[in-house]
């Protein structure tokens, strides 16, 4: 019985490739009682890994926050999964503007104490008692209302790169940061005024809005399905886009475009810009604002030192990070004093520039290439890496990329390899190959053939 991911993200992606159907990047959430959220996590598992769904769940005791991939195919067959389960029955699936094969690359199902984190200790708070749920038009309408205040319940880097026109934009990086921070500053409205609020799809607000009816606010509104429902709602009913620019998103993309509006910068160099990148260090990966053009000088770095150390031989930048957690933590929200155009906390409603229509980041980025085996050895004395065939040819000559969590992305030509002990030119399937690597190989890595 399998509860737990057996390939790699690289390799996923090759089979991702190969099968060439089309999926759906989809989010959902429930606020209910789970009595053992072990069990019910392990069945998801179980039945999601069937119908080759991938994303990033979190279960708890008071419900279930996902973000999925999932083969058009198997829509239907994924949501009979879930309406097993009295509270998900006719659950809204939030399915995005903008789809990517590769926006998820393993099945990850965790069990969490809450599935929004919000640093509350308080039983008397109501998770269920939650304020009016608005659709795009209606949202669009109570917005017009000047006794309506609108607060994104967001974090900084998200609501940067687009937010609603006029709203408050705390300049926090967590979703608890907020909560506290927008009771104190709307004590004096509780009574008369509309406090309406959206997110992402809808789960931070579920909750805030309950927990602002517990602080005594009369008139608590949220934007059914968060940012991602209503753009869809805009478009399918032809209605105007209060909202203006990107929404951030958690998965590969790192954003969906709603308007074409670009309401923030580089951070590097100032130029209107709304594309997110992870620097390449991987002691750092800074979650920031690049252009293409910052992007290539600085080799997708957040700063000269960064660019430093990823030229630095792959040992010296191993003992660098060592002891830096880093790992998956993709979503790193820390500010940096060396990203100068850096905008958080109280936004413009003004464009900077109006976007063209884009390369796929994919495009731009993605290496071609096919997956060949994996290593079996690594002599470290001799410098020498052992591979086993298990996919396509090798020759002599070819450029090849050995890629893993530790070791990353290391590319070498191929000028000499014995194959099953003997020195030949070309290996097969099935073959043992091995060959001098300048760098350490462990036994969780991938080698590739680089395609030309």
């Amino acid at each position: 019985m399998q509860l737990y991911n057996t390939l790699s993200a690289e390799e996923r992606a090759e089979l991702i490739d190969q099968a060439g159907k089309q999926r759906l990047t989809l989010s959902f959430y429930a606020y209910a009682k789970i009595e053992d959220p072990k069990k019910f996590r392990d069945d998801l598992f179980i039945e999601w890994n069937k119908l080759d769904a991938l994303g990033r769940t979190y279960v708890a005791k008071e419900g279930i926050n996902a973000q999925m991939s999932v083969p058009a195919e198997n829509l239907e067959a994924f949501r009979e999964t879930l309406e097993a389960y009295e509270f998900m029955r006719n659950i809204r699936l939030n399915v995005a503007v903008e789809h990517d094969d590769h926006s998820f690359l393993k099945l990850t199902v965790k069990v969490r104490d809450k599935i929004v984190a919000d640093g509350l200790n308080d039983d008397t708070f109501d998770v269920t008692n939650i304020g009016v749920h608005l659709k795009a038009k209606e949202f669009n309408e109570i917005l017009e209302d000047p006794n309506t205040i609108v607060v994104d319940f967001r974090n900084h880097y998200e609501s940067e790169i687009g937010h609603f026109k006029g709203a408050i934009t705390p300049d926090v990086e967590t979703f608890r940061e907020s909560l506290p921070i927008i009771n104190e500053q709307l004590q004096d409205f509780k009574e008369d005024k509309n406090l309406v609020m959206y997110c992402t799809g809808g789960i931070r607000c579920e909750k805030a809005s309950a927990y602002f009816k517990h602080q005594g606010f009369k008139n608590v509104f949220q934007l059914e399905g968060g940012i991602i429902n209503y753009a869809k709602q805009i478009k399918e009913e032809n209605l105007e886009s209060k909202f203006i620019g990107k929404n951030f998103v958690f998965d590969h993309r790192l954003g969906e475009r709603i308007t074409d509006d670009i309401v923030s910068q580089c951070h590097q160099c100032g130029k209107p810009c709304d594309n997110h990148t992870n620097c390449e260090n991987v002691g750092c990966h800074l979650l920031f604002i690049q252009c293409d053009e910052c992007k290539e000088a600085m080799q997708n770095c957040c700063s000269n030192e960064c660019l430093d150390i990823i030229n630095l031989p792959l040992v010296e930048q191993v003992k660098l990070r060592k002891g830096i957690q880093v790992g998956n933590k993709v979503f790193r929200k820390g500010k940096s004093d060396k990203l100068p155009f850096k905008h958080s906390g109280e936004l413009s409603d003004t464009p900077l520039a109006v976007a063209t229509t884009p390369t796929k980041i994919r495009q731009r980025i993605k290496i071609k290439k096919t997956l060949l085996g994996k290593a079996e050895h690594y002599f470290v004395k001799a410098q020498v890496a052992l591979f086993v065939i298990e996919n396509n040819e090798l020759q002599v000559g070819d450029t090849i990329l050995i890629s893993g969590p530790t070791t990353g992305n290391e590319q070498l030509v191929l000028e000499k390899m014995l194959v099953n002990g003997i020195e030949k030119t070309i290996a097969q399937a099935g073959d043992k190959v091995t060959f001098e690597v300048p760098f350490r190989v462990r036994l969780s890595d991938t080698l590739y053939k680089i395609l030309k």
